[in-house]
């Protein structure tokens, strides 16, 4: 708790933008999965970087740690204080700076999410493809090196953040990266923030890389005899050349949990979404192929939107796949986790998972974006029973394991926050090590969200 000191000298830089009001400090204590933490000690709203850097300096003369918070759409605690502190939510800074067509470039503030970017640049023929599913803020995305649907036609962030303006421990304002397509002067900084998740600095401004709104898209849902040909289908697909936009995997209970929430009536059988971009030309020829494609795997019931409404509310079903699982167990919370492997392993990793998720006794849908390896298990246990929540964070702690096993990561997107923070040394052995050194030397009081991502 903040002494009156401390507070008085905090509402002198934010003013009534400071709240310690119960209800403010629960809603910044709240994850969207089972990893929970304590309340912060106050949420501040600043609006400028002048603020923030401010906020550094206060941080810094009373010791108390500064947490970053977006939209609060993280799965491993990124934004949860797990050393008590002051939440810095950044809905006050949303505006889109600088739009610089020509250079398919747009500077903007890290509280604008995704959608409300992509709202402010229809009308200029340009978009920003990176997609999570949730509506995100674009610098959670940033902190967390976020991809999500549409990641392996565009990138993740980390392919599509050009440059950042990042505020240090003790108020130091910096700026990463330049406008120009690349670069090879010196160590790249803005990678090292991409990612850092508000351990190293906190991001006040970022400028990003655009891409064409595509002259024609189509959509296709097809079902699969197993899910082992689903996953070969993917794998397929991307070693003969085809760059779909967006190739999502759902299994059978994930089906079952979206027909029954959004009102789609697909059938039991594993799925895949598919959504191609391009000329229409181009475009045509990539469905035909995919079409002979997916037959070669068994696929049944291809069909191919092309109407906007009939394709937003595949993905509309898609993006809301999380909350449908949950819908599908009243009272059940998630245990959530995320791995990605190479192409190659995709199918023994599933396969593996699915059958260890059976054996174990508790509920687990599998689902992910799939054309760059990357799947998602979705673990409902009763928060009151800890004996399923220990089955579940078994199952996921196996889950990351087999992932390394085959060549993989223990988190394709989620990141590590403090769920994940256990598993990080298997990962990188004397590289987290490395990890904890840089934050050391660019937060040596450990004040910028303390207790994520490097060793404690």
């Amino acid at each position: 708790m903040l002494d009156d000191t401390a507070l008085g000298a905090l509402r002198a830089i934010c003013g009534d933008r400071v709240s310690v009001a119960a209800a403010t400090l629960a809603e910044h204590a709240q994850s969207e999965s089972l990893v929970t933490a304590g309340r912060p000690d106050a949420v501040a709203f600043p609006r400028t970087t002048a603020e923030v850097a401010a906020l550094a300096e206060w941080s810094m003369a009373h010791r108390v740690p500064l947490i970053g918070w977006g939209a609060g759409t993280s799965l491993e605690g990124h934004a949860l204080a797990v050393a008590g502190g002051v939440v810095v939510d950044f809905r006050e800074m949303a505006a889109v700076l600088e739009l610089r067509a020509e250079d398919r470039l747009v500077r903007v503030q890290p509280g604008i999410t995704r959608e409300a970017l992509n709202l402010d640049l229809r009308t200029s023929g340009l978009m920003f493809p990176v997609d999570p599913g949730a509506n995100a803020s674009i610098g959670g995305m940033a902190a967390t090196r976020a991809s999500g649907t549409t990641a392996v036609r565009y990138g993740t962030m980390r392919d599509n953040v050009r440059g950042l303006e990042v505020v240090l421990a003790g108020g130091q304002v910096i700026r990463t990266g330049t406008a120009a397509p690349k670069t090879a002067a010196g160590y790249d900084l803005t990678a090292l923030f991409v990612g850092s998740e508000g351990t190293l600095g906190l991001i006040t401004e970022l400028t990003l890389k655009l891409h064409g709104q595509p002259e024609a898209v189509m959509t296709a849902v097809a079902a699969f005899p197993s899910v082992g040909a689903a996953v070969d289908c993917v794998i397929a697909t991307m070693q003969i050349g085809l760059t779909p936009a967006r190739i999502e995997f759902l299994d059978t209970d994930t089906v079952a949990a979206c027909n029954a929430y959004s009102g789609l009536s697909l059938p039991l059988a594993p799925q895949l979404l598919v959504e191609f971009h391009g000329h229409p030309q181009g475009l045509a020829e990539d469905v035909t192929r995919f079409r002979a494609l997916a037959a070669d795997f068994g696929a049944s019931g291809l069909d191919w939107a092309e109407r906007q409404e009939d394709r937003t509310r595949l993905w509309a079903a898609r993006h809301a796949a999380y909350r449908a699982i949950l819908a599908s167990r009243p009272g059940a919370k998630a245990v959530v986790t995320d791995a990605c492997v190479p192409i190659s392993a995709l199918a023994q990793a599933v396969e593996e998972t699915r059958a260890d998720i059976a054996a174990s006794g508790i509920s687990g849908p599998i689902l992910g974006h799939v054309g760059d390896g990357n799947f998602h298990a979705i673990l409902m246990v009763d928060p009151a029973l800890g004996e399923e929540v220990a089955t579940a964070k078994a199952l996921a702690h196996r889950m990351a394991e087999r992932s390394l096993r085959l060549g993989g990561t223990i988190t394709g997107e989620h990141g590590v926050g403090f769920g994940k923070l256990p598993l990080m040394e298997s990962e990188h052995g004397d590289g987290w090590q490395v990890m904890g050194t840089v934050k050391a030397a660019l937060d040596p009081l450990n004040l910028m969200n303390p207790g994520k991502v490097v060793p404690g």
